[in-house]
């Protein structure tokens, strides 16, 4: 019996649709300043609960006012353009029907959880990078995500048990790191080369099983 289903958020149930990649710009101005990438920028922005000030000052990276009203411009186009795919709500009200919970595990930066929380409100757990300081595919925010949603995660090899599942476009983050601590992940693929391609066959899924 599935009891709960936690989703993924981008290129699982939305789409940016007019992409500006501000965080990308502010990087950019940080290595015109002479600042060395690192690998774990990326994650240390989507670990901030603040903006682009705020990413900013942590990153060391020096932005006049014009600099970041121009940034802050991008990320509004960007957020504005941030829409669920078409099957997104059918699947989440089907499952819904069911009493099944719902969650959001998702790596993001800071503006971008008001966007999550908006455009899908009074869900039963917002597990948010940006929010809690933890990024996946750490188990830590796995299990924080299992502790607001009140379940205890089955152990995968028994594959029956599992009472949470896991969906999203990342095997790393979606499939393998959830069922390291015993949520049975999936794999969402929209390119149509995977065993899941859309979300409502995979709520209609869950939802014949639970007859």
């Amino acid at each position: 019996m599935i009891t709960a289903v936690i989703f993924d958020l981008f290129g699982t149930l939305v789409e940016i649709q007019n992409r500006q990649n501000p965080y990308r710009q502010l990087l950019r101005i940080g290595a015109q300043q002479g600042r060395a990438a690192s690998p774990i920028d990326l994650r240390s922005i989507m670990a901030i609960n603040g903006g682009l000030r705020e990413a900013a000052d942590f990153l060391g990276i020096q932005v006049s006012r014009t600099q970041l009203a121009n940034l802050q411009s991008c990320l509004d186009l960007e957020c504005q353009s941030i829409k669920p795919f078409d099957e997104a709500m059918p699947a989440i009200d089907l499952l819904r029907q069911y009493q099944i919970k719902i969650a959001l595990c998702s790596n993001l930066a800071g503006p971008y959880c008001s966007v999550a929380r908006t455009l899908f409100p009074d869900l039963d757990g917002y597990a948010l990078s940006a929010e809690l300081g933890l990024l996946k595919p750490e188990p830590a925010i796995y299990r924080s995500v299992c502790a607001m949603l009140d379940v205890l995660p089955g152990q995968v090899p028994g594959v029956r048990d599992a009472q949470v599942l896991m969906i999203g476009d990342s095997k790393r983050c979606d499939e393998h790191g959830p069922r390291a601590v015993g949520i049975l992940g999936h794999y969402l693929d929209r390119k149509g080369r995977g065993r899941i391609k859309e979300l409502l066959s995979f709520a209609q899924g869950i939802t014949a099983g639970n007859h």
